[in-house]
């Protein structure tokens, strides 16, 4: 089957080939051209400072040249001071001016160093510090989600996993756009820039390592060749995937993925639904909006509830989820709930309360 602009996958601009970088989550900071501003300023302060106090205790120092130390004079003493350089042509001559050589000039001369060579090194570890970074995190990243996509579907999903308890240290974004990878580094997730059909690019997310996929790229030939190349290194990892059109579904179910949501039928089914009954419009749209009003959420079976019906249940029960099937709540394959069942129900949604998700790969076509 050949999807719609499959020949043009290959002609993708060459940044989204080549820029296969990891962008980690870093507080927000200044642009590097004000942080050298403001480092230059305060040693200005510090050598305006210097001359100051030269100055004021002008007459405790010696010139070579015997005509006196002035305002000049000051400022050059203090520039070749701070600096190290010191040319012995002025020199403090007092005794007063030698205590303050020792314990007020030669303090600001190492803070002058300090903010100057400070900078420099700053510059040069930045680079060791992001590899030292990246090695850390390579190290510690296991089980994790990794998203394809960070448009309107992959925000709003990760949004829903995030809200489930899911920490933003074990989201990693994967999209082709630099400018969507800093976007999302901004908001705490960690972003690899890149085209994720590449099996180099996956690899560079720890997708072998990954215990969820979600998929949401903007074209399904995209999406089709992103879930073979992530099954293909991951066999055990939950594969969700989206697509704007149902026809393809069951291609994507073929090339490993678990779950396929028609995001175009589904929209297109909720205006329906909407049209026929407004109210029961508002309802589906709430129970899709997690954290607000009615939720669907996936729970285990407590001790108290085995035995039981699923009607009989406090909760209001929707669906059982047995090994790896899923059965309505009014299947007569039901019977009782037994302790190895999970429920899918509908809860008030109550802020601050977390649902642990399911993480079992669900049962394939």
């Amino acid at each position: 089957m050949k999807l719609p602009g499959q020949d043009t996958i290959a002609r993708q601009p060459d940044e989204h080939l080549v820029s296969h970088r990891v962008t980690l989550p870093r507080k927000i900071v200044e642009h590097p051209f004000r942080q050298v501003a403001k480092r230059l300023s305060m040693a200005l302060v510090v050598l305006v400072f210097t001359a100051v106090i030269v100055y004021a205790d002008h007459d405790g120092y010696k010139d070579n040249n015997g005509d006196g130390v002035g305002l000049l004079d000051a400022f050059y003493y203090a520039t070749v001071t701070l600096s190290t350089t010191g040319y012995g042509d002025i020199t403090p001559a007092s005794d007063t001016a030698r205590l303050v050589n020792i314990f007020v000039i030669t303090p600001l001369r190492v803070l002058f160093l300090i903010i100057l060579v400070g900078t420099t090194l700053e510059a040069l570890t930045e680079r060791t510090r992001e590899e030292w970074r990246l090695n850390r995190w390579r190290s510690t990243l296991r089980d994790h989600t990794v998203v394809i996509g960070f448009g309107t579907k992959g925000r709003s999903a990760i949004r829903t996993v995030c809200a489930t308890g899911l920490k933003k240290e074990q989201v990693v974004v994967v999209d082709p756009s630099s400018k969507v990878i800093d976007a999302a580094a901004a908001e705490g997730y960690t972003g690899i820039v890149g085209d994720a059909t590449r099996s180099d690019v996956l690899r560079r997310a720890e997708v072998h390592r990954a215990r969820q996929i979600i998929i949401a790229t903007q074209r399904d030939d995209t999406a089709v060749l992103v879930t073979l190349t992530a099954r293909q290194l991951n066999r055990g990892a939950k594969i969700v995937a989206a697509v704007r059109e149902e026809e393809n579904a069951p291609l994507l179910k073929q090339s490993g993925a678990d779950a396929v949501i028609t995001s175009a039928s589904a929209a297109g089914r909720l205006l329906g639904l909407s049209v026929l009954s407004p109210a029961a419009g508002m309802v589906m749209e709430d129970l899709i909006q997690q954290g607000s009003g009615l939720d669907i959420v996936e729970r285990p079976v407590i001790k108290a509830e085995v035995g039981k019906a699923p009607r009989d249940v406090d909760d209001l029960v929707i669906s059982v989820l047995r090994g790896h099937r899923v059965l309505g709540y009014d299947d007569p394959a039901v019977g009782k709930l037994e302790l190895t069942d999970r429920l899918i129900t509908i809860v008030r949604a109550t802020p601050g309360t977390q649902v642990t998700p399911d993480l079992r790969p669900l049962p394939r076509d």
